[in-house]
């Protein structure tokens, strides 16, 4: 530990971001990073814990955090770029879009959620730093296996299971239905969490070391499973979750209603200038977002820099607390009360409100929602509240309600699936051999990190399978 009393010395300063009236004129980034001097006090304030339970239970990739909180704070950027690379394959990712478990399971956090080690933006100095320094290159495998492995889809999981298969000497190619390779990191997240730049150079990188990307290719539809099973010697499937809940009311299939997903990726591509114009546009429209999570929060900030005039979010589960309840005790993930910066750029937020119907124009395009509140009992029944019935005028309604399980429908039917609709696994081996499959395939959808983590297994797994074969 570097400074012992570090975490008395200093308390926790989080970066700034552009106001509100500046950053909603663009879809760029606008954190602004803490500078050097401040970035040392951060890591000083790390007590390298006996148990450091933001390693032990926070991290879902078993980052080492105290280690390359000490090597900051020391002055050794690059090793601590090397060990956070030991376990992480795209820092720059997680430290932009991961909610940081880590933090929550930090020991400065027993007392006040709102004061732990400023681990996330700390992986994201490290990694930025090695990118402009020059210290994150290719590696490439010194040793080629005659191997190969197809790999299935090129979201978090595909990634980090593509590159730990090259890299340990075998011959990897990636097959994306998209027309650029990245999946939800490209597509479903919004440039203004996450620019289109930092994931290409990650591709470059991946490509220099040996991997291939085949996009525009579909397996199941333009190419079959059998297929890549006879060319490879393993299949990874990493297809993502993308199956969207819907919402089964009268008029749910109204002109104006779309998939939350469907909407990002549609202004993802505007941006990247893959298409002319946005297909779907809130511009001068009153939008409600029916949904109260992460994604539903990226389409809040979607529609407020495409110019919606007004925008409301409704979540059918109770309002959360401000501070951390009985029910979530550190060093867990707090079911506390989140206000995302898209919140923070005018949006009016509601819980406990269950969507009845949308109502039509003359034109049979949404014009409006009609909802009731609803109460929760102990045992998390629903029961609508009598005499709360109300009615929102909604010219574009973004279901964001999250997703129930992966599109398998092209795939062979002897592919073995769990009672969700996720492809089932044993480890990360599915029913056929040869054949494995990891991330939000076979979990359900989960966080970018936990993908990763995912990816690293499978790709354990593989290079042991195919080394026995």
């Amino acid at each position: 530990m570097g400074n012992p009393v570090g975490f008395l010395e200093y308390s926790r300063e989080v970066p700034n971001v552009q106001s509100v009236e500046t950053r909603v004129k663009d879809f760029r980034e606008f954190m602004l990073p803490l500078g050097p001097k401040q970035m040392t006090e951060q890591a000083a304030r790390c007590q390298d814990c006996g148990i450091p339970f933001c390693h032990a239970t926070g991290c879902p990739v078993d980052n080492l955090i105290p280690e390359f909180n000490d090597l900051l704070y020391q002055g050794r950027w690059q090793e601590a770029c090397e060990v956070l690379h030991s376990t992480n394959n795209f820092p720059e990712f997680t430290g932009r879009v991961c909610p940081a478990p880590c933090e929550a399971a930090c020991t400065l956090s027993i007392e006040s959620f709102e004061s732990p080690v400023l681990i996330k933006h700390i992986e994201l100095q490290i990694v930025e730093r090695g990118w402009c320094e020059g210290w994150i290159v290719p590696l490439v495998a010194e040793k080629k296996t005659g191997k190969s492995v197809a790999v299935v889809g090129s979201g978090p999981a595909g990634l980090a299971a593509a590159q730990q298969l090259a890299r340990a000497g075998h011959a990897v190619t990636v097959f994306e239905k998209n027309e650029q390779p990245g999946g939800l990191l490209r597509l479903g997240i919004p440039d203004f969490k996450l620019e289109k730049e930092i994931v290409e150079r990650r591709v470059d990188q991946m490509s220099a070391e040996g991997v291939e990307f085949l996009c525009s290719v579909e397996v199941g539809k333009d190419v079959s499973l059998d297929y890549l099973r006879r060319m490879f010697d393993a299949v990874c499937l990493t297809l993502g979750s993308e199956e969207p809940r819907p919402l089964d009311v009268p008029g749910a299939e109204l002109k104006g209603v779309h998939y939350a997903m469907d909407y990002l990726t549609a202004q993802n591509r505007k941006v990247a200038g893959d298409v002319p114009g946005a297909p779907i546009s809130a511009k001068g429209k009153n939008v409600v977002v029916i949904g109260g999570g992460d994604t539903g929060s990226d389409c809040v900030g979607t529609a407020i820099r495409q110019g919606a005039k007004s925008v409301h979010q409704f979540e059918i589960l109770p309002e959360p607390p401000e501070q951390r309840p009985p029910s979530t005790p550190w060093p867990q993930w707090p079911a506390i009360k989140r206000t995302s910066t898209s919140h923070q750029e005018g949006c009016t937020r509601r819980w406990s409100v269950l969507t009845k119907s949308l109502e039509a124009n003359k034109n049979q395009e949404v014009a409006s929602l009609r909802g009731i509140e609803v109460e929760w009992t102990p045992e998390m029944k629903l029961k609508e509240k009598s005499g709360t019935d109300f009615e929102i005028q909604a010219d574009l309604v973004l279901l964001a309600m999250g997703f129930i399980h992966p599109q398998l429908e092209q795939l062979p039917e002897k592919l073995e699936k769990d009672a969700r609709g996720n492809v089932k696994t044993n480890g990360s081996a599915t029913n056929i051999p040869g054949v494995f499959a990891a991330g939000d395939c076979a979990t359900g959808a989960s966080l970018v990190v936990r993908a990763i983590k995912a990816g690293r297994n499978a790709a354990d797994e593989i290079d042991e399978f195919i080394r026995e074969k």
